[in-house]
């Protein structure tokens, strides 16, 4: 495993200066700035990256609108509460991306929230206070007690949603492989382990976020 340095260095050479190099990293959310976010726009950017998943971005953007107004801003209490029977009606909105499963996701996981607002006060303070070191753990809170949220998707609303961590993409398990810390994609808990660890040294050489590190070493993967 090579160390921040070299990482950095590579980073440098490769786009020519340090400003250039900043320009391209990604900026977390603080604390703060998590919290003040109100758990109907998690519930939103949630379902967003769900119903972003396999298809073009830009179709799922356009119709946004739409589900806004389906799922009553996305508010917890309201859309948990949603029957079966008005997710039926749902499927007949040509308005909507009429996918079903999907859907069902958005009332599950406006239960979750509700279920974490009892154990927290709010779905923010969760996500503000989860330590990076440790941030495959809240991945697989989400995976498990959530719903439509493996694969990427978990990491990928965590990163929409500014909380700070890494994203295990083609490129930096690529990256990963070449260092000799991982040998094939990191599915198991070992492997998932061995990552974090990777991510947490460099991190605490650096005290750069892990979203920036795993923008740069994914740019350490030559196409």
């Amino acid at each position: 495993m090579h160390d921040y340095k070299w990482l950095h260095e590579y980073c440098l050479n490769r786009f020519g200066s340090a400003e250039s190099l900043e320009r391209l990293l990604p900026k977390p959310k603080t604390s703060e700035e998590l919290l003040g976010i109100p758990d109907n726009r998690y519930l939103s950017l949630m379902s967003l990256r769900i119903f972003r998943a396999g298809l073009k971005h830009s179709v799922v953007d356009s119709k946004w609108p739409a589900f806004e107004e389906a799922f009553f801003g996305f508010d917890p209490e309201k859309v948990a509460l949603m029957s079966a029977e008005h997710l039926e009606r749902l499927m007949q909105n040509e308005r909507l991306i009429r996918h079903l499963a999907k859907l069902k996701s958005v009332p599950r996981n406006a239960q979750l929230m509700m279920e974490i607002r009892h154990s927290h006060g709010s779905f923010a303070e969760l996500i503000a206070a989860w330590p990076a070191d440790d941030i495959t753990g809240l991945w697989r809170l989400l995976v498990k007690r959530g719903d439509q949220l493996g694969g990427l998707s978990a990491p990928r609303f965590l990163r929409m949603a500014g909380k700070d961590t890494y994203v295990l993409t083609e490129d930096v398990v690529v990256a990963l492989k070449a260092q000799g810390i991982i040998d094939k994609a990191p599915t198991s808990q070992k492997l998932l382990r061995a990552t974090q660890e990777a991510f947490n040294a460099w991190h605490e050489e650096s005290k750069r976020p892990l979203c920036q590190l795993s923008v740069m070493l994914a740019h350490t993967v030559n196409h």
